[in-house]
C-alpha cells in the first residue's frame, strides 16, 4: 500500500476509533452493558468494513487505474448494502441494544467518511504525470 493510501487509512481509522470509544462511554451511561456492547460492535463493524474496503480499493485500483471510479462505486455500494443488512438483522437480536448499535454505526460511518475525504483532500495526488511523459513509455 502506498504511503499516501496508508496515511488516508490511518487518518480515518484513528478518529473513528476515538469516536467509537466516546460512543461506548455514552452508550454505557445510557443503556448500561447492552449499550456498551452495541457501540463496541458498531465500532468494530465500521473499522473492519471500511478499512477492508480501502485496502480492496487500493489493490484493485493499482492493477487497473482506469477502473478506479467504478471499483470505488462498487466497493462503497457493497459496504452500504452490507451495513443495511446488518441493521436489519440487528433489530432482531437481543444480546445488545440495537438502537444504540444503529445510532453508533451511523455516527461512526459519518466520522469515517468525513476523515477519509479530509485525507484525500490533503493527499495532493496528481491527476496527470507532472513531467508530461506517459508511464508506459509510449509517446502520444
Amino acid at each position: 500500500m502506498p504511503s499516501h493510501d496508508a496515511r488516508i487509512l490511518r487518518g480515518a481509522a484513528i478518529p473513528t476509533a476515538v469516536a467509537g470509544v466516546v460512543a461506548m462511554a455514552i452508550s454505557f451511561a445510557v443503556a448500561q452493558g447492552k449499550g456498551l456492547l452495541g457501540a463496541l460492535l458498531a465500532t468494530v463493524v465500521v473499522i473492519a468494513f471500511f478499512g477492508a474496503g480501502q485496502v480492496a480499493l487500493d489493490r484493485l485500483g493499482r492493477n487497473n487505474p482506469q477502473m478506479l471510479m467504478p471499483i470505488a462505486m462498487v466497493v462503497y455500494t457493497t459496504q452500504i448494502l452490507v451495513i443495511g443488512v446488518l441493521l436489519a438483522v440487528a433489530k432482531h437480536l437481543t444480546f445488545f441494544d440495537h438502537k444504540v448499535f444503529g445510532l453508533s454505526l451511523l455516527g461512526l460511518v459519518i466520522v469515517w467518511m468525513g476523515f477519509q475525504v479530509r485525507g484525500w483532500l490533503k493527499a495532493k495526488t496528481f491527476y496527470v504525470e507532472p513531467d508530461g511523459k506517459p508511464k508506459s513509455g509510449r509517446q502520444p
